[in-house]
């Protein structure tokens, strides 16, 4: 088996990585580390036996197509390498753009031509996809928003309505990624991913909410609740969404061109308000966060409708919210001085 990894030193790129490097899959790691730890993760694949990393940037074209042509008897790409946070976009919507929209279109004209069509390509798209779903009725409750009426959550068949140019620029690599499928025959599937929390996520405020939280409440830092604090996520522990990149390559003939929403679903859902206090209990005293308005496209509920994944992928999560989170902090404890010298 060998796996070509966009954004391979990021945070899901460094967790899949190493889960096939202990398969005994052939690896390829792509990234052109300018996010924090990058370089601290790739050194960790290293140790665990990586021999083959790629610094470059998915929107260098030529590139791109040198390294398919190198590597087009891949099994599978595995496409992460993207601008992440919706802050980032609304700030430099030209760098957001270029990297999700032109990226991903580059990642699948060197998958088409120069490696043939030969590799799968498994695209992590994004709930931003369906935009701020204010159309759909919500009710507030005291710790955290629900939906009135949508008790399995957000499925596939939701229309899509990008907001915010993180939305734009992910959307378009989601369609592109989609279409391909159909117009050119690729092997691609695309996961629209939920909130995808972890080990090595070495985050912001604005993006990976969840480890960003348990990190400052760890090291004693300021952080930050946008809005009132009671939007709800389903959360998916990184390994678990592994899982279904694995099982849709497994059944790759049969879920080719499709799309899933893969997130923890309705078992596994957690608001601001509520990780705080888990944050509370957890390390034995109070949280008072900033406040700031909401933020472009914050979508007051996501909660990920997984039945299609489950029932073609023959996936489900594993690891429930509450054990995650403990986890996370268990790993935040143990690795203060790593995050303290990546500036956190």
């Amino acid at each position: 088996m060998k796996w070509i990894i966009t954004g391979g030193a990021g945070f899901i790129g460094c967790h899949a990585a190493s889960r096939f490097l202990r398969a005994g899959a052939q690896v390829v790691v792509i990234d052109n580390l300018s996010r924090r730890g990058a370089e601290t993760n790739l050194a960790w694949l290293r140790d665990l036996g990586l021999t083959e990393f790629v610094k470059a940037d998915v929107r260098d074209t030529a590139t791109m197509n040198a390294l398919l042509a190198k590597h087009a008897d891949a099994d599978a790409v595995l496409h992460l390498a993207s601008q992440v946070a919706v802050t980032t976009s609304v700030r430099d919507p030209r760098a957001d753009f270029e990297t999700n929209a032109l990226g991903t279109f580059n990642v699948l004209e060197a998958t088409r031509v120069a490696a043939d069509g030969r590799p799968a390509v498994l695209y992590a798209s994004t709930n931003k996809v369906y935009g701020n779903l204010t159309h759909i009725p919500t009710v507030e409750g005291d710790e955290r928003y629900a939906y009135a009426a949508r008790p399995f959550g957000i499925s596939e068949a939701e229309p899509l309505e990008f907001h915010s140019p993180y939305g734009c620029s992910k959307g378009a690599g989601d369609q592109y990624v989609h279409d391909y499928a159909r117009i050119y025959g690729l092997k691609t599937v695309v996961f629209r991913q939920s909130c995808i929390y972890g080990t090595r996520q070495f985050g912001i405020e604005d993006q990976g909410w969840v480890a960003w939280f348990c990190v400052a409440a760890t090291l004693g830092k300021p952080f930050t609740v946008y809005g009132n604090g009671k939007q709800i996520r389903d959360t998916l522990w990184v390994d678990d969404l592994i899982d279904a990149y694995e099982q849709a390559l497994a059944r790759i003939d049969n879920v080719r061109g499709e799309v899933f929403n893969i997130g923890g679903g309705p078992a596994n859902t957690l608001s601001l308000r509520e990780l705080i206090a888990d944050l509370e209990e957890g390390l034995g005293r109070p949280f008072r966060p900033a406040s700031a308005p909401w933020r472009p496209g914050d979508q007051r509920v996501f909660v990920a409708d997984i039945r299609k994944a489950e029932r073609m992928l023959g996936w489900s999560p594993k690891v429930r919210t509450t054990e995650g989170v403990r986890r996370l902090l268990d790993w935040v404890a143990e690795h203060r001085g790593l995050l303290e010298s990546l500036g956190f």
